[in-house]
């Protein structure tokens, strides 16, 4: 298992007219997560890329417990359960400036090749960055 954190500030744009950060924006804050975790190992999305090797979202869930607020500062753990097959998993707990978990959610990703738009196995330079988190 592998995780991460990252912490980012909630802008004004980001709430609605309750005060709320608005639900959508959680999608983006699992992507930070994840780019960021991607990134710690050496393989950014954007060399994926060159390699012409592309990670659309198939689905993703989230569940709300309380809300976050303009200008509070919430911490993303990103973490990767499994190695990753042809589809990967990310799970999500953010929380707020006091630790309290704000939400909850997983994303599941598939690798697919950028020409053919097939799906494809991982790249061997990610499972060989991932493997030494998953020995025991």
């Amino acid at each position: 298992m592998i995780s991460g954190e990252t912490k980012v500030r909630i802008r004004y744009s980001e709430t609605d007219q309750m005060g709320y950060v608005y639900h959508g924006k959680y999608a983006e804050f699992y992507e930070i997560g994840r780019t960021e975790l991607i990134r710690r190992l050496g393989l950014p999305y954007g060399e994926l890329e060159k390699q012409g090797i592309f990670m659309p979202v198939l689905e993703i869930h989230s569940r709300y417990i309380k809300p976050a607020y303009y200008d509070d500062e919430i911490t993303i753990k990103t973490t990767v359960r499994e190695l990753p097959g042809v589809r990967m998993m990310f799970h999500y707990n953010l929380f707020n400036q006091e630790g309290e978990l704000i939400n909850q959610g997983h994303a599941t990703l598939i690798f697919i090749d950028g020409k053919s738009r097939r799906p494809i196995r991982p790249p061997h330079e990610l499972i060989d960055a991932l493997q030494p988190y998953f020995t025991e």
